[in-house]
């Protein structure tokens, strides 16, 4: 009866939560985490400091590492 209900639920493997810091592996820059799209890509926001503006963009999980 459990082995049933596991093989419903759609598992989804979070790495990091809602409002954590995370680094980017592709260009450094530090970003936070606002939250999950689908499996494995997260939107993220940043501050541009040179035009002064927050960025939203949707980036792979893997692409992610979380920061010091």
């Amino acid at each position: 009866m459990l082995s049933e209900c596991k093989s419903n639920k759609v598992s989804m493997r979070r790495l990091f939560k809602r409002g954590e810091r995370v680094r980017s592996k592709i260009d450094g820059k530090v970003m936070e985490v606002l939250k999950y799209i689908k499996q494995n890509v997260v939107e993220v926001m940043t501050f541009d400091i040179e035009s002064k503006e927050v960025r939203k963009k949707q980036v792979k999980e893997d692409k992610l590492s979380k920061a010091a």
